[in-house]
């Protein structure tokens, strides 16, 4: 266990010392950071000295390994549009973005799991293939697509949800929420279903394909000649052995949640990481790009991390001495 920590841990610097050399370029050679922060008409004197402040005229090792430095202090640079440290920008808009994963998660979970097993107990059955059909034709849309769809149906035409923001919020000192009022939980639900749409799909046909697999197996057919409970073959056996890839897949899902809710926050103009990212691509707002790509990076080296731990703890026989 000690030596698959060790290599997961040797693994994750590798990899975030590539996302940093990665943002390093995206920051020292996309575009010129003197132009986009000086006032307009300053003279070569002034942009000079705000090039020396900034280091940009040492050697390009030195400036990697300030940049590296920085990072390792949480220090990302001062955002080109806002004037503001990018570290805050981006923790203030992380609840945002993370209770959006959360909730969609959570749906994707809850609906996914259960659908899979009815459509794994009952293959032929017309609702398991109404189910089937409905969920391929969802997760084929665009995102933008069924987000706008949406929008029409139950923010336009219903008049049911907001069609965007993200409601009252409730300040908690470091971190606002909107779980707590009612504006804040209705401005979730469209978005929510939107990011989850794609992921309750792949969950749906991960357990109903497992279940199927587990069924067949030869130890519930003895269960079966045994007499056991069906609830207990169903829930205990076969479910808890068909959901050990859903950890794996979900683990991942909720890194690609976070990176790819670009898209679904820019529909509903949902005021998280991804909305940041997008207003940052416009500009260009070169130091936010670079720190979002490292926070991504990081995100996903941790999950991968975490989740190939928590596979060998649930299944023994993948430990390594």
């Amino acid at each position: 266990m000690l030596r698959l920590f060790s290599m997961r841990l040797l693994q994750a610097i590798l990899v975030m010392i590539a996302v940093t050399a990665i943002a390093f370029i995206m920051f020292r050679f996309v575009g010129d950071p003197v132009s986009a922060m000086v006032r307009e008409g300053a003279t070569q004197a002034e942009k000079d000295a705000l090039r020396l402040a900034l280091g940009l005229d040492k050697p390009l090792l030195v400036q990697f390994l300030d940049f590296v430095g920085k990072v390792l202090t949480g220090d990302f640079g001062t955002s080109f549009r806002y004037q503001q440290p990018v570290a805050s920008l981006l923790m203030s808009r992380l609840p945002a973005t993370l209770e959006l994963v959360v909730v969609a998660t959570v749906m994707a979970l809850a609906i996914g799991i259960p659908l899979g097993v009815l459509c794994a107990l009952k293959p032929n059955s017309f609702l398991s293939r109404l189910t089937q059909a409905t969920t391929l034709v969802g997760v084929s849309m665009p995102t933008f697509v069924t987000g706008l769809l949406l929008i029409l149906v139950f923010a336009v035409n219903l008049r049911w949800l907001p069609s965007s923001g993200r409601g009252d919020l409730v300040d908690l000192g470091l971190w606002q929420t909107g779980f707590l009022t009612v504006s804040g939980l209705k401005s979730l639900i469209l978005p929510s279903i939107t990011l989850a749409l794609f992921q309750l799909t792949l969950i749906m046909r991960l357990v109903r394909s497992e279940m199927i697999d587990v069924l067949s197996s030869d130890y519930i057919r003895f269960a079966f000649a045994r007499g056991l409970p069906r609830a207990y073959i169903y829930g205990r056996l076969a479910l808890r052995n068909a959901l050990m890839p859903v950890v794996t897949v979900t683990g991942l899902q909720i890194g690609q949640l976070v990176a790819f809710a670009i898209v679904t926050e820019t529909v509903f103009q949902w005021p998280g990481m991804g909305l940041l990212f997008t207003n940052a691509v416009g500009y260009p707002d070169v130091p936010v790009l670079a720190a979002y790509l490292l926070f991504v990076g990081f995100l996903f080296v941790m999950i991968n991390m975490i989740v190939d731990i928590l596979y060998t703890l649930i299944d023994p026989r993948l430990r390594t001495r």
